[in-house]
């Protein structure tokens, strides 16, 4: 995918759901993985020419692993700066309180409660009234998906999210790009994705719920590009109008 392309889907989901206002301040939260970069890469790219001003801050929450590896951090540094932005590190000890303190079985909901607040508070810290997530396209499905199996109801996250008690409002300018189309950009841009140490990555539910769907498109094909156009048109709860 190339950069022309990235931009055009991701103006496309700012301009349908209204996402960036003029003089917003958008924190932007990065993992160290393709999907955040990429998402790096897309609002910097188009805060060069949309017509409502605004401003981006990267931010990344550091879990605490001891196994870190610190020249991954110090690339991400670089690659940032290499964008005109100062990455903000947020040092924390979340990793140990999920994996040595309260030794969870099902760790990542509590790490990424964590990690949400670490976040957002930062984020306010720095005067942001926005925040943004990398989630895409495939995102969106396996969300889907997992409502239904896992809770019994028909629910997905919503592209733009107000947070009232942090004040903040949480935007999704992804939501219209393909996980494969990801892959190929960070690729051909040779972006510094950084090496999750998450004992936990790889063996989670969403990655079962990623399976199945890549299972179920092969029998039936387009499956999921269906499923996306039914969480568009389905009038979910939390959903803006457009």
């Amino acid at each position: 995918m190339t950069l022309q392309h990235l931009l055009s889907l991701t103006r496309k989901a700012v301009d349908d759901y209204h996402m960036i206002l003029p003089g917003d301040r958008i924190a932007v939260g990065i993992s160290g993985g393709k999907d955040s970069l990429t998402l790096l890469c897309a609002l910097n790219g188009l805060k060069r020419f949309y017509p409502a001003p605004f401003e981006i801050v990267p931010i990344c929450v550091d879990l605490g692993f001891a196994d870190k590896d610190p020249s991954a951090f110090e690339a991400l540094r670089a690659f940032t700066a290499n964008l005109g932005l100062e990455l903000q590190i947020v040092e924390s000890q979340i990793a140990e309180v999920v994996f040595d303190i309260r030794k969870e079985s099902n760790p990542c909901s509590l790490c990424a409660k964590l990690r949400k607040g670490a976040f957002n508070t930062r984020a306010k810290e720095l005067g942001c009234n926005k925040i943004a997530y990398a989630h895409h396209k495939n995102d969106f499905t396996e969300t889907l998906l997992m409502s239904l199996i896992f809770e019994g109801r028909i629910s997905c996250f919503s592209p733009v999210s107000y947070l009232d008690r942090m004040d903040l409002t949480l935007i999704r300018p992804l939501m219209y790009v393909e996980e494969p189309d990801i892959i190929g950009f960070s690729r051909e841009n040779a972006l510094p994705v950084m090496k999750n140490p998450c004992p936990a990555d790889g063996n989670t539910r969403r990655e079962e719920i990623k399976q199945l769907l890549s299972e179920l498109n092969k029998t039936y094909h387009g499956v999921s590009e269906r499923m996306f156009g039914a969480i568009l048109r389905g009038d979910l709860k939390g959903w803006p109008k457009i």
